[in-house]
């Protein structure tokens, strides 16, 4: 299957780090496929606003398409883009979706952090791997029931996970700051 070449060819087996870089367009540039792509859908909801923290997600799917995210915290809103290859029984060859949400930040009603830790033989220890998820207000569309109090029904999550293998240590670090930024902003009123 030949997959797209949206922005920029052919995949490398790793992908760069994405970490080094503070500002989201750098970052975005570096390690998504397609950085126009997303940083134009999200310019069009920051309108030049500040970017608090941001973190980064690509991955190859299992039919051999590209997965990309961006999720963004401005301060009273988290922005998520997500880009992903349509499958070619689903649409024209060379074809991606391309998609935007916006939360506001005040209906995050818990930040949940877990890391897994290493203790090398020298008694170092250091972080293996990071996951992250924001539970939200909203109810979960695929739950079934889809009411609240209905068996089944459950609240919206949005997660985030990196690992040494996947992302690295400065990967890893980055997520556990954009954690902690939401965190941060959770529950206090805005100004």
């Amino acid at each position: 299957m030949t997959r797209p070449e949206f922005g920029g060819g052919d995949l490398p087996a790793v992908f760069p780090d994405w970490s080094p870089y503070q500002d989201l367009e750098s970052a975005a540039r570096a390690y998504l496929r397609d950085p126009d792509i997303a940083l134009e859908a999200l310019e069009g909801v920051l309108r030049g606003g500040s970017v608090l923290g941001f973190t980064l997600e690509r991955f190859v799917n299992e039919v051999n398409g590209v997965w990309q995210e961006v999720a963004i915290c401005d301060g009273s809103r988290l922005i998520l883009w997500h880009g992903e290859d349509v499958p070619e029984e689903d649409g024209p060859n060379l074809s991606m979706t391309s998609s935007l949400r916006v939360v506001p930040v005040s209906t995050v009603t818990e930040v949940g952090c877990r890391r897994r830790l290493h203790r090398t033989e020298s008694g170092r220890v250091r972080v293996d791997s990071i996951d992250v998820y924001l539970l939200l207000a909203s109810l979960d569309e695929s739950a079934s029931g889809g009411e609240e109090g209905v068996p089944g029904a459950r609240h919206d999550a949005l997660r985030f996970g990196k690992t040494v293998d996947d992302g690295g240590a400065g990967q890893i670090a980055r997520l556990e700051e954009f954690a902690r930024l939401v965190a941060s902003v959770v529950g206090r009123p805005l100004l």
